[in-house]
């Protein structure tokens, strides 16, 4: 017996037809004619038309960003200022951006008659780019369970006769003989240490040590092994590396530097920015036009433009480009690719939310373009040099304790350049006082990374050096810190790296603290 007097033959009639979703159909939904293949954000296309459609999206992104100075054209004549650095890590967004570039700006191939068209000077047949270097950075030595992949990597990029393969090693950023190569200008080439891990960095704890006493792979180790936290680690690794590749393509003269990031990573990287304190440079994220602080004579001084053409296209229609086209891909060591901390949760949750609603990761990337700093930046960070935040200093005197009760726990939290053995009454003094730090010259991000509370930190002694409990021991900062430090002494007087490995530190004085220091030396107005 029926529960409803309707007529179950007109009702189901009168439904409405449910509309078909594109992923639900079996054309291809830009030619009409192939079936499909793979579904991209709901649309599906064949074989044929996904390759124009990935090279679409990444001439689109690219071509923009190639000349210097925007012109009058629609279509303007590409040609860069300087040559073209590649970054290639081996991973899938590389390997994409490798086979893209090559052919679309390298590899040209003559018509059959074997003459160019146009002529042999006409503009079709320039390149863009007057050459191109593929740099890759080893970090084998940062991480006792990794090997070399330099000559994995060297043979990849063999098959691309026109691009010339230069390794990088994570070390070389403490490396004086590497340093000299990129760097001409005649600065003190001491490298600076300090104890980190504690809040303060005071300029007082800055030690000047000369670049030979400690290789440059015992350098890297114990400046990894002392940051506090796996999410400090693995944000050090990029700082380094992105450094490393933009003073390599600085001194080749180059006039861009790109990534293979593609848009899933890029949200990963976005999301992982701002979680660790590094949302004032945010859009730097995106897209980055590098100044060294650092200024030659004889060098050039337009920037390296940092470009991302695959930040439109996700990490499966890479893996789908890669299939069809036949891309070798290296891969990642297993154990680098599994970072922990901060960047591992936030790739976990990407990827998830990518699997789920595809439509979501782009979201993040437009919405973060829209962000824009509310102050403005007070300079260049001398760890990452990306811009520091203006009023952080207060900020974090509002937010943070500088005061403590128990004298034991100041040498665990804080370095205060005081004496060994504190008391009660000496403690609050201590914790008072304010001398100059070098978080002066620190965006937040890195200051965060160098300071941060964790249970990681430990004491790595370097060869040759025995440690002492009145002494703390510093771990050694990348050369470019010193250089960087030595070009703000020079601009504002303020903090100087002398020739006998003294570091000086002037700070502006009132009229009343100079009265009070020469009091004993004045003349009464009696007498």
């Amino acid at each position: 017996m029926s529960s409803s007097c309707g007529n179950p033959t007109a009702e189901q009639d009168e439904l409405m037809p449910r509309r078909l979703r594109f992923d639900r159909g079996k054309d291809c939904i830009k030619c009409k004619v192939n079936p499909g293949k793979i579904v991209i954000r709901h649309a599906i296309y064949c074989k044929e038309c996904f390759t124009p459609l990935v090279t679409l999206k990444f001439r689109r992104t690219l071509e923009p960003w190639i000349n210097a100075h925007a012109g009058t054209s629609k279509r303007p004549k590409l040609k860069a200022s300087g040559s073209l650095v590649l970054a290639f890590s081996g991973g899938l967004g590389s390997s994409v951006l490798l086979e893209m570039v090559h052919k679309t700006y390298f590899a040209h191939e003559l018509p059959m008659d074997g003459k160019p068209r146009g002529g042999t000077n006409h503009p079709r047949t320039a390149n863009v780019w007057t050459s191109c270097v593929v740099c890759y950075v080893e970090v084998c030595n940062g991480f006792s369970e990794s090997h070399d992949r330099t000559e994995e990597m060297r043979n990849a990029v063999a098959s691309y006769p026109k691009f010339d393969f230069v390794p990088l090693r994570l070390e070389y950023a403490f490396d004086e003989s590497w340093w000299r190569t990129i760097n001409t200008i005649g600065h003190d080439r001491s490298q600076l240490a300090i104890e980190l891990g504690k809040d303060g960095l005071y300029t007082e704890a800055l030690r000047l040590t000369p670049s030979h006493d400690v290789s440059p792979v015992d350098a890297l180790r114990a400046y990894l092994k002392s940051l506090p936290t796996q999410t400090a680690v693995s944000n050090a690794v990029r700082v380094l590396v992105r450094l490393l590749l933009l003073y390599t393509a600085r001194s080749r003269e180059a006039s861009h530097l790109l990534l293979g990031t593609s848009l899933t990573t890029l949200s990963i990287s976005l999301i992982s920015c701002i979680s660790q304190g590094g949302g004032h440079s945010i859009l730097e994220e995106l897209q980055e036009e590098w100044h060294s602080s650092i200024i030659t004579k004889d060098e050039k001084k337009d920037a390296v433009r940092v470009v991302r053409p695959l930040r439109d296209v996700t990490m499966k229609e890479c893996s789908i480009f890669v299939w069809w086209n036949s891309i070798h891909v290296v891969g990642r060591d297993r154990q680098i690719r599994a970072i922990a901390g901060i960047p591992g949760l936030t790739k976990d949750f990407i990827i998830g939310l990518e699997r789920d609603y595809p439509s979501t990761v782009s979201t993040i990337v437009r919405t973060c373009a829209k962000l824009e700093p509310k102050s403005a930046s007070l300079g260049l960070c001398i760890l990452c040099q990306r811009p520091i935040q203006e009023g952080l200093n207060d900020w974090k005197s509002r937010i943070s304790i500088r005061s403590f009760s128990d004298a034991r726990v100041v040498p665990d939290l804080v370095y205060l350049p005081t004496p060994a053995t504190l008391n009660s009454t000496d403690v609050a003094t201590a914790s008072n006082e304010h001398p100059s730090s070098i978080a002066t010259y620190l965006c937040y991000s890195c200051c965060t990374m160098l300071t941060s509370r964790g249970n990681r930190a430990s004491k790595h002694t370097p060869p040759g050096v025995t440690p002492t409990d009145q002494s703390p021991l510093p771990s050694t900062l990348p050369l470019w810190v010193s250089a960087n430090l030595a070009q703000l002494g020079g601009q504002d007087n303020s903090l100087i790296i002398s020739r006998k490995g003294e570091l000086w530190v002037r700070a502006p004085q009132d009229e009343a603290n100079q009265r009070e220091k020469i009091a004993d030396f004045l003349l009464d107005s009696a007498t």
